[in-house]
């Protein structure tokens, strides 16, 4: 299983998991410490000098077949970026551009532009009493919620809570709840 190989190789390499994360991985170096976070086979290292740990990835008995090495411009649906102070910046942009092909494959237009909050103000979603929605409303309202909750992971905090409370919907959303995910 490629997570116990990986255990065993960073281990071996003197890195050790972050007690709140075990995917987290990281060890002192000069002073400072190197990180690697780990989602199924990504790997995200922080270093001063990255390359050399993706040689002793790639160098026997590890042999690991590593692709995409390079500075980090996206991963897991962030972008990154260099600000014009050369600081590391990241932001969803390109997975939300996916998100808008994908609103526009299920209800054939593209988002609307243009609120200037995720909800209206005094909105009651819990009153909505339009239609219950089929079984194909279903999974597009809870597809909508999966990737807006990503979203949020990825940087948008402003639409948490209007997320949140649609969520709380998904078991038997309504026609109304679907049309307040679209404006978010």
């Amino acid at each position: 299983r490629l997570h116990d190989r990986l255990y065993d190789s960073l281990t071996g390499m003197g890195f050790t998991p972050c007690k709140s994360d075990p995917d987290i991985w990281m060890r002192p170096c000069n002073g400072h410490y190197e990180y690697i976070a780990c989602y199924v086979d990504d790997l995200l290292i922080a270093s001063e000098n990255p390359q050399g740990i993706i040689d002793a990835l790639m160098a026997a008995p590890n042999n690991y077949k590593l692709k995409g090495t390079g500075p980090v411009n996206y991963q897991l649906g962030c972008d990154f970026c260099r600000d014009e102070d050369n600081t590391l910046c990241f932001g969803p942009k390109a997975y939300i551009e996916r998100i808008c092909l994908q609103f526009e494959s299920m209800f054939g237009t593209k988002p609307r532009a243009g609120y200037t909050s995720p909800l209206p103000n005094n909105d009651h979603p819990e009153l909505d009493d339009t239609e219950l929605l089929d079984d194909d409303g279903i999974q597009q309202y809870q597809s909508l919620i999966g990737a807006l909750q990503w979203t949020i992971s990825l940087g948008r905090f402003d639409i948490a809570t209007a997320v949140m409370s649609m969520s709380s919907f998904r078991v038997a959303p309504r026609a109304g709840h679907l049309e307040r995910l679209k404006r978010i």
